[in-house]
């Protein structure tokens, strides 16, 4: 092709140099041989400094007047109107644009000067520096590789700030230090270990503490654990007694007293360590277990307590718990990164070829380097910086979305990651649920009371007590003491109204909640430490328990007349409708633990001398326990499928020798050595029978606004969901179910407790022969088969359709993230909202915190924060579907740009015998990847295939994305094809079409290739935005605009021409109109599916 292009004879003083260049470019016959380019050193050099876009009519000048000519010859033309038309204008705008860049390129003018012997301050003029200057750039040549790196470090920059302002914040907090001087205030992070620390009531606790004394008259208070476990039930705390029991504050300083606590270590539910006073006569020992702890980042819900700290920073429970947040990087940099590789092999292999070509003649490494230098831009550079100011518009665009309220973006580095997400795995308690537990059924077998039925048991409850009462005054009358316990009656039927009140009456007595009345307001702090004055009124009261739904009964029982106004460790005490106060003397208490899943109280009532045995728990425990029914199991099914949270209640009356009988043999079994837990649950099993059925309740967890929904449209978009919860293994199950994670037809496959690797292997093999079911399993059952079977076990779950982890601890829920990403190399997303889900959302791929009732710590600690769960349908269908598509696209384009001008600069360096010269130089280059293409590039950010509501209405659209295939090899080697082609069209029909105006092919071919790409963003654009117009024609206006300026590349005069605009559009549209009939024919005959819901 070379040898067909004429090159002129040509004129003037420049024209040796030029016949050198043109005897290297025509000695290209079939045997002509090429001088090697070591022989050509000096005609090489100048050759790389000859700028191609020279017009012929520099030739034919000397160098100096080269600029002033145009102007010169044109200026003897006639002037006026006829001149301005036929084409003064265009010269008008020319003269003034070069005129504009003489004035801002203009050189000093050197003078002549007088110069002073020894007095330099006496010149006259600034002269410059004695420096001399060998660099070849200066600080503005570095702007752009300096803009691509300022953009990521400030992004993270700024994500990091944000960080240390809400750390600093928490450090801030201050807290009263008691000292030999009183109380100081010290800063949270300034508290060191040994320091006396008061917590005041709704304060959170700052470091791990041995808890010594308590404003609360029974030497014990209730704390808040809902940061460290999640649970939001209140736990009960026991100051040391030693301590407790000194009659003022300051009293700590005058004994002489340490505490032995074991190394720090994981577990938050155990402690080991001892209290010693050393100055009494004998010294006191005092054991201290995890009830005489206070953990950080829990907090005081009553009174105000002083603990010693034994465990500061990094060794608190709460902070060992927390794993160190890893720098989160997106699959899709991770696959960016990959074809980056691919593409500097390439980079590397064609300059190669070149070489090779070239016949390695001379110094050939010299000319490799040139060539890697030519087609670096096959190394899109800008590519980080595009997708950088992409993530933070997609952030930018969630924070502003109207339907998902208070979204934040706290990571701004994976918006893409929410739309390839294969596994969610969340929280329970205050995530899938809102933790407010309501009563709603009351069953006694025979009759159901539901919550629109609750007036008449609040009218059977007066009723017992007015008949009590009236009874009561009449024997008070006749002098007769009160009867006996009806045991030894024969047994009538009961009437509806007298079981109603036992089923009542069982339920008000049989649990561990204590009712608190706040301290009257205008209590000094001097007088914190006495006994303050209480209000006792019914406003003024609430109740503290260990579980929400022990609370939701007692809540109940106050509704329908029967309230709990006063508890301690030994009495209860209760008030009637009609306002008496009965008082029940507690004889035993039989806490809930999950291996006994019930719970039991002996109480006598003081009136009667009564002694009752009262028992709550699990139908599957209970069922044996009482008296032969035929009603529980069935009843039992009926409430769990509404989503109830059921308790079977059972009572026992006890005469004074059958207790007697029963605390010698509990006492003893409480002082045993050897198996003390077994023999203390023989003795109390051997109260626990035929005992009498009294009801059946039901407690409803509510569940968040529209989870079942939510959870629907996450099945169906191909997501599989796990819940990690630190519950219990029924009420995990009844909200797997209520909530719909485990659907109605689907089989359960509860996990049976195992303890050794036996044990797993049976039960697994037992797994595996089920097929579609759900698994629950506990955090006991999951380490021992993590320890010995993890491969087996992730295989097994991960075919699940739902599984439930419960009793899971914050680094279990870790794990099992963990496990996921390494045994299916999918993406993860987990969701929570309390202090022990920080663990699991800074593990997964991505987080998402909720801000909720147990804090802000979950929402601060995730990488997006939402108010409500329903709102991750939106954010995952919507805004991860489209980031994930638009980056996909805007990725592969910014290789695209890269690609096509170095496909250019090879067939140009080709055809011109392997010649390392550049085709565009100096602001070209600059200007094509900047100014010229940035703006509608940028614009496919806003690209979108459906419609926000049509991407709601139908998740599986969300499947295909979990594939890949919007930026895979295959849609990569699409683009690379694209760019060849084009690349080659643009260059060889720019060459074809410069018929004897060689020295045009630069204006040709680079104003050709800035339409194409403008049109070829048009054409990727399935959605138009009217910014994306803009762009596309600002982009094009600079061009234009541009072209006034760039003399030195082009010539003005031969673009203005029609023969230049014709030869531009020819190329343009050989390289782009394929490209649109394949599009349109691909669309019609193998349509993607969004398309089928567009149309």
């Amino acid at each position: 092709m070379a040898d067909q292009i004429p090159l002129y004879p040509v004129r003037g003083a420049a024209a040796v140099a030029s016949r050198k260049r043109a005897a290297y470019y025509s000695a290209a016959g079939p045997g002509a041989e090429r001088p090697g380019r070591f022989q050509l050193e000096d005609e090489s050099a100048h050759l790389d400094e000859m700028p191609l876009m020279m017009s012929e009519e520099g030739f034919e000048n000397d160098e100096s007047d080269y600029h002033t000519l145009p102007r010169a010859r044109i200026s003897q033309r006639k002037r006026g109107l006829e001149w301005f038309v036929c084409g003064g204008w265009k010269f008008l705008c020319t003269s003034c644009c070069d005129w504009l860049i003489n004035i801002c390129q203009r050189k000093r003018e050197l003078k002549a000067r007088t110069v002073w012997l020894g007095y330099p301050e006496k010149c006259e003029e600034k002269h410059p520096r004695n420096s001399i200057k060998n660099q070849k750039y200066n600080v503005f040549t570095f702007i752009p590789g300096g803009f691509v790196l300022a953009v990521t470090i400030v992004r993270e920059a700024v994500d990091e700030f944000r960080r240390f302002q809400r750390d600093k914040e928490v450090n801030s907090q201050l807290y009263s230090k008691l000292t030999v001087r009183g109380k100081v205030q010290v800063k949270s992070s300034d508290i060191q270990v040994g320091d006396l620390i008061i917590v005041e009531k709704n304060q959170r606790i700052p470091s791990d503490m041995v808890f010594l004394r308590t404003s609360e008259k029974a030497g014990s208070c209730f704390i808040r654990t809902d940061q460290l476990d999640g649970e939001t039930d209140w736990k009960l705390k026991v100051a040391v007694s030693c301590t407790q029991r000194l009659p003022a504050l300051g009293d700590l300083f005058s004994i002489n007293a340490y505490v032995y606590a074991q190394k720090p270590q994981l577990d938050i539910h155990s402690f080991e360590g001892t209290f010693t006073r050393e100055d009494s006569d004998p010294p006191v020992h005092e054991s201290l277990s995890i009830e005489n702890t206070l953990w950080a980042s829990t907090i005081v819900a009553s009174g105000t307590v002083i603990g010693v700290v034994i465990y500061t920073g990094k060794e608190t429970r709460s902070v060992m718990n927390t794993s160190n947040p890893k720098n989160k990087v997106g699959l899709l940099d991770l696959e960016l990164n990959q074809l980056t590789k691919a593409l500097f092999l390439a980079l590397v292999a064609l300059s190669l070829v070149m070489v090779t070509l070239q016949g390695f003649v001379g110094p050939w490494y010299r000319n490799l380097f040139r060539f890697l230098l030519l087609f670096s831009y096959i190394i899109p550079i800008s590519l980080r910086v595009n997708l950088d100011m992409g993530k933070a518009a997609y952030g930018w665009m969630i924070m502003r979305d109207e339907n998902i309220p208070g979204t934040v973006v706290r990571t701004s580095t994976i918006p893409e990651e929410l739309g390839r997400l294969v596994y969610l795995l969340t929280d329970k308690t205050g995530t899938l649920t809102q933790n407010e537990m309501i009563f709603k059924r009351l069953h006694l077998g025979t009759v159901s009371y539901g919550t629109d039925t609750m007036d008449e048991i609040q009218s059977h409850v007066m009723n017992s007590y007015s008949q009590m009462y009236s009874q009561a005054s009449g024997n008070n009358a006749s002098s007769t003491p009160p009867r006996k316990a009806q045991s030894s009656a024969p047994k009538v039927r009961k009437s509806v109204s007298s079981r109603v009140h036992e089923a009542v009456k069982a339920i008000a007595l049989c649990h561990n909640v204590t009712p608190v009345y706040e301290a009257r307001a205008g209590v000094t702090g001097e007088t914190e430490y006495a006994e303050v004055d209480q209000d006792f009124s019914d406003e003024n009261r609430t109740y503290q328990a260990s579980s929400p739904d022990e609370v939701a009964l007692v809540q109940w029982t106050e509704s329908v007349g029967l309230t709990l106004v006063n508890r301690d460790l030994t009495s209860m005490q209760l008030r009637t409708p009609g306002g008496q106060i009965l008082t029940y003397c507690v004889l035993q208490m039989f806490p809930f633990t999950s291996e006994s899943k019930r719970m039991g109280v002996i109480v006598r009532d003081e009136s009667t001398a009564e002694i009752t045995f009262y028992m709550k728990g699990a139908d599957v425990a209970m069922s044996t326990i009482v008296q032969y029914n035929d009603w529980l199991e069935e009843e039992c099914g009926n409430m769990a499928r509404e989503g109830l949270r059921t308790l079977v209640v059972a009572k026992r009356a006890l005469t004074e020798e059958q207790y007697q009988d029963f605390e010698s043999r509990y006492s003893q079994a409480k002082l045993s050595v050897h198996d003390r837990t077994l023999k203390v649950a023989a003795v109390v099993e051997s109260l626990e029978r035929e005992m009498e059925l009294l009801c059946l309740t039901g407690v409803e967890d509510q569940l968040q606004a529209d989870v079942r929904p939510t959870l629907e449209m996450l099945r169906n978009a191909g997501i599989k969901i796990w819940m990690l919860t630190g519950d219990k293994l029924e009420t995990a199950t009844c909200i797997a179910k209520s909530s719909h994670l485990v659907s109605r037809t689907q089989d359960i496959h509860t996990f049976r407790p195992v303890t050794s690797r036996g044990e797993a292997h049976l039960e697994l093999n037992a797994f595996r022969r089920k097929h579609d079911c759900a698994l629950v399993i506990s955090g006991d059952s999951l380490e021992v088969c993590l320890r010995y079977y993890e491969h087996e076990l992730a295989e097994l779950a991960c075919q699940c359709p739902a599984v439930v982890c419960c009793r899971c601890s914050p680094t279990q829920k870790a794990r099992i993230v963990k496990l996921l990403q390494q045994r299916t190399g999918k993406r993860t997303c987990a969701i929570g909202d309390g202090g022990n889900d920080v663990s699991m959302i800074q593990a997964a791929d991505c987080g998402i915190g909720i801000e909720g009732k147990e804090g802000k710590q979950a929402s601060l600690a995730a990488d997006f924060s939402i108010t409500q769960f329903k709102h991750i349908g939106r954010l995952l269908m919507v805004h991860g579907r489209s980031s994930y598509k638009r980056s996909a696209a805007l990725g592969q384009f910014v290789m695209h740009r890269g690609l096509i001008i170095s496909t250019m600069q090879a067939v140009f360096s080709s055809v011109f015998y392997f010649a390392s010269v550049p085709l565009y130089q100096g602001f070209l280059m600059v200007g094509y990847a900047t100014i010229y293409t940035m703006f509608p590039v940028f614009s496919l950010v806003l690209d979108q295939d459906v419609k926000p509501e049509m991407a709601m209405l139908y998740p599986e659209l969300y499947k295909d994305l979990t594939k890949g295939r919007s930026l895979s090899f295959k849609t990569f080697l699409v683009w690379v094809l694209i760019s060849i082609y084009q690349g080659g069209i643009l260059m060889y029909g720019a060459l074809l079409l410069f018929e004897s105006e060689f020295v045009h092919v630069v204006a040709i071919s680079f104003t050709a290739l800035i339409l194409t790409e403008l049109l070829m963003v048009a054409l990727t654009v399935r959605t138009w935005h009217w910014l994306m117009v803009v762009a596309e024609f600002l982009s094009l206006g600079c061009y234009i605009a541009s072209l006034a300026f760039l003399n030195e590349y082009f010539d003005v005069a031969f673009i203005t021409t029609v023969t230049f605009l014709w030869k531009v559009s020819a190329i343009t549209v050989v390289s782009c109109l394929p490209l649109y009939v394949l599009k349109y024919l691909k669309r019609k005959l193998s349509p993607p599916s969004y398309s089928k819901l567009t149309s």
